[in-house]
C-alpha cells in the first residue's frame, strides 16, 4: 500500500471553490489520471501549465489548491504504478452528502475529464492497440451516463458500482500502453 492518498473530496472541493478555479475534485482527478495515462512525465512539473491553462486561463494556482493537486497526482501515480492494479476514482461521497445522482454526475465528469487529459498530452490513438481503442470507446459511452429517477435506485446504485469498476479497468488498460513507468534503480554490479 502506498503512503500517497487522495485528498478528501470535500476538502479539495472547498479549496478549489475558494480559489475560484473552474474545476471540481472529480474533474481534476479525471484530468490528471487521463494525462498520466496518456504519457505525462512523472518526473517533473510539466502538468502544472496544462492544468493552469485548462482551469484558470493560464494563471497559476494558489499554494493550497496546488499542494492538494500535487497530492492527487502523487496518489494517482502511486496507484497506476502499484502492482495491485487497483485505482481509485475521486467522487462525491457521504462526507459531501452526495446522492446517487451526485455520484453519477461525478462519474460522468471524471470520465469526460479523463478523456480531455488524454487529449491535453497529445496521445496518439491512431496506432493504439485494439484493447486501448475499445477502452476509450467504452469511456466515451460512459461519459454520457445518467440515472433515471423513474428506475429502481438501489438497482441503479449497484449498476453504477459496476460501471465504476469498468472505468478503472479502462483507465488501467490505456495507462498500461501509453503511461510512463517509474524508472527502476538497478543495483550496481559488483565484479
Amino acid at each position: 500500500m502506498s503512503e500517497h492518498k487522495l485528498p478528501a473530496y470535500l476538502t479539495l472541493a472547498s479549496e478549489l471553490q475558494t480559489a475560484g478555479l473552474a474545476v471540481n475534485p472529480a474533474e481534476l482527478h479525471g484530468l490528471l489520471a487521463g494525462m498520466l495515462s496518456g504519457g505525462l512525465s512523472i518526473t517533473d512539473n510539466s502538468w502544472q501549465p496544462m492544468i493552469f491553462d485548462y482551469t484558470n486561463d493560464g494563471m497559476g494556482w494558489p499554494a493550497k489548491p496546488l499542494q492538494l493537486a500535487q497530492s492527487t497526482l502523487d496518489a494517482t501515480i502511486a496507484e497506476f504504478t502499484d502492482s495491485a492494479m487497483n485505482i481509485s476514482i475521486l467522487l462525491p461521497d457521504e462526507d459531501a452528502s452526495a446522492s446517487l445522482f451526485d455520484v453519477a454526475d461525478g462519474v460522468a465528469e471524471w470520465v469526460n475529464h479523463y478523456i480531455s487529459g488524454l487529449g491535453l498530452v497529445g496521445i496518439e490513438l491512431k496506432h493504439a492497440s485494439k484493447e486501448s481503442k475499445e477502452a476509450l470507446t467504452d469511456l466515451e459511452e460512459i461519459s454520457k451516463l445518467a440515472i433515471d429517477e423513474e428506475d429502481d435506485l438501489a438497482e441503479q446504485a449497484q449498476l453504477l458500482e459496476q460501471v465504476i469498476e469498468h472505468i478503472k479497468v479502462c483507465a488501467l488498460t490505456i495507462h498500461a500502453e501509453f503511461g510512463q513507468k517509474p524508472i527502476e534503480k538497478k543495483a550496481p554490479t559488483i565484479h
